[in-house]
């Protein structure tokens, strides 16, 4: 393919809608260009897997369920829509999209990665940036899974990153982790803070990690232990859930509780040893955040992880209940995530069992 000049390294060249002398990055446009040639820092991506990120696949698939059956067909349908008109996969309820999986096709002469021709890759950005382009109708894919298998290519800018699959993995395996790894990150860093406080003002936090059963979710209890923590508390929503957790020993306490029932969530975090020095919250639904705040001690910290979060709500909910809490978004990069995140796979087989049990329902 040809290569052309002027490029960004965060991805202006190839915003088409807004146009003219607005400035907006790619995750903000309304469309991307998404054709194969390169400029010279890109690097195009031929598509293996795309996977959905959680909130946007629940938004999808709950649009389209009738009479408790989810109609494949049409989810497909709309992504494959999404994509034809933004030149990217960006959900435009929930704003985000999801990762992918690939081989590398060509990479630009100016290209500052160390990626190489027939690397195996998962990026490590969203969808909801990445020109993307699909020629297979997404055919493979029957439109009930978060992970989809498709045929296109996917471009990457100077500055997007993106890692090589680990030959040990299930491909698949790895793809669902570094969609998630930033949150174990993140709370293994936020426990280390409190862990590293002066003597008298610091000490073990109490970590309670709403939807504890899912991806992030057990990721972040493992990193927490890992890092030090105290007492940790997962909630989950149903007795399901906490059959899939509670013999995983990732928790000291599983709980039932409705992450979006203020009273209901504080109370059963309380009964559970709480308030929480350290909330994290990793549902997919909206309306978790007054919920979360109730929960967590007066200055303690909240960790938003789930893109279905309104952050106007959370904001101004705090202020509303007089709490003190420090808000994070957890925007999915800490240095090292990836490693992290595989690390934590490889060595921790409660973790690796609730993956791989989510692989065999997939």
């Amino acid at each position: 393919m040809t290569t052309r000049s002027a490029s960004s390294p965060v991805g202006l060249h190839r915003v088409l809608d807004p146009a003219g002398d607005a400035i907006t990055l790619p995750q903000a446009a309304r469309r991307l260009d998404a054709r194969p040639d390169l400029w010279p820092d890109e690097v195009r991506i031929d598509v293996e897997t795309l996977n959905l990120d959680a909130a946007s696949f629940r938004q999808l698939a709950e649009k389209h369920t009738t009479d408790g059956a989810v109609d494949g067909d049409a989810v497909r349908a709309e992504v494959l829509g999404i994509v034809a008109e933004r030149g990217k996969m960006q959900n435009p309820v929930t704003g985000s999209g999801g990762m992918l999986i690939g081989t590398v096709a060509e990479v630009g002469p100016e290209s500052r990665t160390d990626l190489h021709v027939g690397d195996r890759v998962a990026t490590l950005v969203s969808l909801s940036l990445t020109p993307l382009a699909i020629t297979d109708g997404l055919a493979r894919w029957d439109g009930r899974s978060e992970q989809v298998p498709a045929r296109g290519h996917a471009i990457l800018f100077g500055r997007t990153i993106a890692a090589r699959i680990p030959d040990d993995l299930d491909p698949r395996l790895a793809l669902m982790v570094m969609d998630v790894c930033g949150a174990p990150a993140l709370v293994q860093r936020l426990v280390g803070e409190y862990v590293d406080r002066p003597t008298g003002s610091g000490g073990a936090p109490t970590v309670a990690v709403l939807g504890g059963a899912g991806k992030s979710g057990s990721l972040s209890l493992a990193a927490a232990r890992q890092a030090g923590a105290g007492r940790l508390i997962a909630v989950v929503p149903n007795e399901r859930e906490r059959g899939l957790l509670e013999p995983t020993g990732l928790a000291d306490v599983v709980v039932i509780a409705d992450a979006r029932s203020p009273l209901g969530l504080s109370r059963a975090v309380e009964d559970a040893g709480g308030p929480a020095d350290i909330t994290v919250v990793c549902v997919d639904v909206p309306g978790c955040e007054q919920p979360a705040i109730l929960a967590t001690a007066q200055g303690g910290t909240i960790i938003f992880f789930s893109m279905a979060t309104n952050f106007a709500a959370a904001a101004l909910g705090a202020e509303g209940l007089a709490s003190d809490v420090r808000m994070l978004v957890g925007n999915g990069y800490v240095p090292g995530h990836a490693d992290l995140a595989l690390g934590l796979i490889r060595t921790n087989p409660a973790v690796r069992g609730l993956f791989e049990q989510r692989l065999l329902a997939e």
